[in-house]
């Protein structure tokens, strides 16, 4: 099933754009990064081992597409993987002392990378971003060899998977194996810039910088100047390993109404070396309040109605990887076009432009963490518990920095949970981790086990199909309906093939749908209000394989809803429930 974008995507395209807006190092005039986006050599093997070096492999894959997908080439699982490349590396990028990065932005699930036959890295999780200073690894001249080995389980180990499975089936899909974000090269100081995060002060006139380095520390120091509309209006500057105070001159708030962005310059200096990158973020506050007696969400100290879609981030042909950056941007600007202010990323987790996108755009982000395959599992081992809450707080750490995100969900009815503490414990982890946003502990809190609330976190949450749910606040949280309506309607000619469609409740055509749509959410304009909801969750933003559910179709080429009427609903939904 292609998508619009299908037939742009070329072995000589793919993917292009410089792949983490918020730490960049590309210069138009002098480049200073390489893509590794494009053909590789492959090979499915039996993960015995050590990979061969300096020897062709059978088989070519289209990095970054998933195994699985169409966009791959491959169109087929395998749990064991291996991928090889010879790149001719510039000589500027070795000059002067600088060293060279190799970076991934997600392989699925553990990956052992190697230059020249040495090993250089060796990453486990799906979902998290790596890299590796080759330097020492390369040869003085001619093209050098990469080499990744992948072990892809899928649902056959208790690992982060979210709704992949080798038998996908219902709400459960095709699964996406092996490199499926971009990789990439550039050349670095000795020492250099890891990480830049912004979190909004409270009293919303500022930010606290902080960074993490590669290399030593020893000596460095960091100048930050923000830019708003090109103009220099605030810096800081101290060693690094100290949090910087960044005061904003005549701040500007970010909102979905109003997603403005501040720029930033960052230089770090040791010694003589000096590393730069660019970055942005937005100046907000995200909380819960007493409004009228009862809590509710508030965004930039108002009372705000997250009005949300769930989506799921699956495409046709690239399954977990969009085929282009036009496409990855589409459904966020759809669900801006359509009245939505905020998505729930549901048990998936993005790549960076995803979410520069979101930023931008301006949509308020739910992030769910990718599940764990076993369902309701009480027998847990404590390995893979712990390898659990690694991951999640890996994932925190990698994706604090984003404006968009305005509240995490470790847990989602119950999937993967092993007891009832477990998501009041995960939390506490991740509101240790991140004290400036929300966390809503179980979404679904009356679905679908006897776990139930575990009156944890900021939202209590409900799950109610078609609804919508209508929770009240309690004494210590807002609260939100995460998921509801769900109506289903096939639209011929733009359906996934081979699957059974998983129903919520079928409409008969186009009229039925857009009636129901509006009635469903007309109940969170007109009750909403009284009872004091904060947000509401609509399932979902477009169809994905067995699911016909969506507001577009699985190849995103029909819009099943009159835009129009979607967007007075909505909004009038969001004024009704305290948007200023």
């Amino acid at each position: 099933m292609a998508t619009p974008w299908t037939s742009a995507v070329s072995p000589t395209n793919a993917l292009p754009e410089y792949p983490r807006p918020q730490l960049a190092r590309p210069s138009l005039d002098h480049p200073q990064w390489m893509s590794l986006n494009g053909l590789w050599q492959y090979a499915a093997t039996d993960g015995q081992g050590t990979p061969s070096f300096g020897k062709s492999l059978n088989d070519q894959v289209l990095v970054p597409y998933p195994i699985e997908s169409v966009l791959s080439g491959v169109q087929k699982h395998a749990d064991f993987m291996v991928y090889r490349r010879l790149v001719d590396i510039p000589a500027s990028y070795t000059a002067q002392g600088k060293h060279v990065r190799l970076n991934f932005g997600a392989v699925a699930q553990d990956a052992t990378v190697y230059v020249n036959g040495k090993e250089v890295a060796r990453h486990t999780g799906g979902y998290t971003s790596f890299g590796a200073d080759i330097t020492q690894a390369l040869r003085p001249s001619g093209s050098q060899e990469i080499v990744v080995a992948v072990h892809a389980p899928v649902d056959s180990a208790n690992v982060m998977v979210g709704k992949q499975r080798l038998k996908p089936e219902g709400i459960f899909y095709t699964a996406a194996s092996g490199i499926w974000q971009s990789v990439w090269l550039e050349p670095v100081a000795a020492t250099s810039l890891a990480q830049l995060d912004f979190t909004p002060v409270a009293s919303l006139d500022g930010f606290t910088v902080t960074s993490k380095l590669q290399g030593s520390d020893a000596g460095a120091t960091l100048r930050v100047t923000a830019y708003a509309d090109g103009k220099p209006v605030g810096e800081a500057k101290g060693p690094v390993g100290t949090p910087l105070r960044l005061t904003i001159a005549h701040p500007r708030l970010w909102s979905p109404q109003d997603p403005f962005l501040y720029t930033f310059k960052a230089t770090l200096e040791q010694d003589k070396q000096r590393d730069e990158v660019t970055s942005y973020a937005g100046l907000r506050t995200i909380g819960i309040a007493k409004v009228g007696g009862l809590n509710r969400i508030v965004l930039n100290g108002k009372p705000t109605f997250l009005l949300a879609t769930l989506d799921q981030g699956y495409w046709p042909d690239g399954i977990h990887t969009a085929p282009t950056d036009e496409a990855l941007k589409f459904d966020i600007q759809k669900t801006k076009d359509l009245g939505f202010n905020t998505i729930r990323k549901h048990i998936k987790v993005e790549p960076a432009r995803w979410y520069y996108w979101a930023d931008r755009i301006g949509l308020m982000v739910w992030q769910d963490m990718p599940a764990l395959p076993n369902g309701h599992n009480e027998k847990l081992s404590d390995a893979d518990k712990a390898g659990f809450r690694k991951d999640v707080s890996a994932i925190v750490e990698q994706l604090k920095g984003e404006t968009s995100i305005i509240g995490w969900i470790p847990f989602n009815e119950g999937w993967g949970q092993w007891s009832i503490p477990a998501a009041a414990e995960l939390a506490a982890q991740i509101k240790k981790l991140d004290p400036s946003r929300l966390v809503n502990a179980r979404s679904g809190a009356n679905c679908c086990d006897t776990k139930g609330d575990p009156h944890a976190g900021d939202l209590i949450d409900i799950h109610d199909y078609q609804g919508p749910g209508l929770p009240a606040p309690d004494a210590t949280r807002a609260s939100m309906d995460g998921e509801h309506g769900g109506l289903t309607l096939g639209v011929p000619g733009h359906i996934w093939p081979n699957t059974a469609i998983n129903p919520y409740g079928d409409v008969k055509d186009n009229a039925a749908l857009n009636d129901g749509y509006v009635a469903n959410t007309a109940v969170l304009r007109d009750k909403g209000p009284g009872i004091g909801v904060s947000g509401s969750v609509y399932t979902q933003i477009t169809d994905v394989e067995g699911e016909h559910n969506g507001l577009y179709t699985y190849d995103r080429k029909v819009e099943k809803v009159d835009e129009g009427r979607v967007r007075a609903i909505n909004e009038a939904t969001i004024r009704a429930n305290g948007q200023p």
